[in-house]
């Protein structure tokens, strides 16, 4: 167990009044014993108490090592998976967190009706949000990785080039740095198509003076990068480069204000009012950012809604956009790590206007 971030699950536990709390997200897992596990039908659920007792309950096919501080507790295909873990919980109230499967809740509750469910993420999701040197390392390696491979597709954008084709380059160009396996896929969207935010690449193939959105995100050693720079072929239209200019500026005015005490909210209104006052207002249509880590999308949520504040060791995206229906589209994002007095940008990449090709 990692007792330095074991201990900030306890006391946020004790700040949420909960004396016991089932993890079973496989990051979360990962965060605080270093298993990576991901169990697909079957069973894993880390029990946390109060009193800083850690049992792991497991299938004996994941093949886990004992380690210091924490109890392995293994069950076989042919055992109910969820028995004892039953049989370890206090009655009254237990911390569920937000990814465990309902069959394993609804089991547990009809063999302990003395037992009531609340939902118990925050305690972990909230040590997460605040990322450790070790993780920061590792956020740091990733980004710079993702600087490499966004050049490199820039590079491949020319005349005959197809959506699906140019984003299985992108994949591949990450796994020749050494990146994990993701079933997420690249945002790779022309033209017209980069007016959907989550445009799932096809068979579209390039025009001149179309906008290129290179959404490009993968886990590397765990941690995820993220990063989207827009170009354009050959030539861009007046519009398009309105567009651009005011989707920049408002990534800078965004990144400008972070600093320890800001409101996420005030973040999401520096980006979102400059795109208003340009007219483009309607066609920003998605928060500004979210948090990131072990996993791509994670607390905090940078948006209008948020209640969060920036705080030291946070990373999260700035990603403004605009997104104009059946003509273009322009993402700018990048990575911000929230420093003692300001933010560090963890993409390197160009943000000024490209013409390529």
């Amino acid at each position: 167990m990692n007792q330095a971030r074991l201990a900030r699950v306890l006391r946020n536990m004790e700040r949420d009044g909960l004396t016991q709390i089932v993890i079973s997200s496989t990051a979360s897992v990962y965060y605080l014993t270093g298993y990576w596990v991901e169990p697909m039908e079957r069973m894993l659920a880390l029990y946390i108490r109060a009193d800083g007792t850690c049992r792991l309950f497991a299938n004996a096919l994941f093949a886990l090592e004992p380690q210091e501080g924490l109890e392995l507790v293994l069950h076989q295909d042919s055992d109910a998976p969820t028995a004892a873990l039953s049989a370890a919980l206090l009655p009254g109230t237990l911390g569920v967190d937000k990814a465990w499967p309902s069959k394993f809740l609804i089991a547990l509750l009809a063999a302990r009706p003395d037992v009531t469910p609340v939902l118990g993420s925050a305690p972990v999701d909230d040590a997460r949000k605040y990322k450790d040197a070790d993780e920061i390392a590792a956020m740091r390696r990733a980004s710079q990785i993702n600087d490499q491979v966004v050049e490199a597709a820039i590079a491949a954008v020319r005349a005959g080039a197809v959506e699906s084709e140019l984003a299985a380059y992108v994949e591949g160009l990450y796994r020749q740095h050494g990146a994990d396996r993701s079933g997420e896929g690249q945002l790779v969207c022309f033209g017209p198509n980069g007016a959907d935010p989550h445009h799932a690449p096809n068979g579209t193939v390039l025009r001149d003076g179309d906008s290129v959105v290179l959404d490009i995100f993968i886990p590397i050693r765990r941690y995820w990068c993220d990063m989207t720079r827009t170009v354009f072929f050959r030539s861009v239209s007046d519009e398009g480069r309105r567009v651009y200019e005011t989707v920049k500026a408002a990534n800078l005015a965004a990144e400008a204000v972070i600093r320890p005490g800001v409101p996420m909210k005030d973040i999401d209104r520096a980006a979102r009012k400059l795109i208003e006052d340009a007219g483009y207002g309607p066609f920003f249509t998605h928060r500004l950012g979210h948090g990131i880590g072990l996993e791509c999308h994670e607390p905090p949520d940078v948006s209008a809604g948020s209640d969060a504040i920036a705080e030291p060791g946070m990373v999260f995206s700035i990603e403004p956009g605009i997104y104009l229906p059946g003509r273009t589209g322009v993402r700018i994002e990048d990575l911000v790590l929230v420093t003692e007095t300001g933010c560090e940008v963890l993409n390197a990449a160009p943000k000024d206007l490209r013409v390529v090709g």
